[in-house]
């Protein structure tokens, strides 16, 4: 099971390496723009989730909320230090 911390670790390992096919890679290449968009697609998601579709879809949606803000984490520099001064 992946948690919070070993999932921005990967996500910044293949940053880094520029994994080949790599949808983190591509994403990053698009800039801040798409991946904003991705977190506000995401979000909206996630929220009529919770409205209509129950827990399980829900966490799924949550999910991938998750992963699009640790995208955006990397691509503007902000570490878990950073999230977690501010939480």
């Amino acid at each position: 099971m992946k948690t919070f911390e070993s999932l921005f670790a990967e996500l910044t390992d293949k940053a880094e390496r520029q994994e080949p096919g790599s949808s983190t890679v591509a994403e990053l290449a698009r800039g801040t723009h798409a991946i904003g968009k991705k977190i506000a697609e995401e979000a909206g998601e996630t929220w009529i989730a919770a409205e209509y579709e129950g827990s399980d879809r829900t966490a799924e949606e949550m999910s991938q909320l998750i992963y699009h803000l640790q995208v955006m984490m990397i691509a503007k520099g902000i570490t878990l230090e950073d999230i977690y001064r501010n939480l």
